[in-house]
């Protein structure tokens, strides 16, 4: 999956700060497990069934 470096950033800090800092001070987020939860939110939530059962998104190979 393809994706900004601006929406991995905000990925990243909005998962720091939903978690907050353990009782070192150290954030403790799986980050990659993050992108892919938010990953599988957006298509869930977006309809992506839709979109994969639409012939018209599947462009032709010159």
């Amino acid at each position: 999956v393809e994706m900004s470096t601006a929406s991995l950033e905000a990925i990243v800090d909005y998962a720091k700060q939903a978690e907050g800092p353990d009782e070192k001070g150290v954030y403790r987020v799986d980050t990659a497990d993050k992108v892919s939860e938010m990953v599988s939110k957006f298509v869930l939530e977006k309809d992506f069934e839709s979109y994969a059962k639409n012939i018209d998104n599947y462009p032709r190979r010159a």
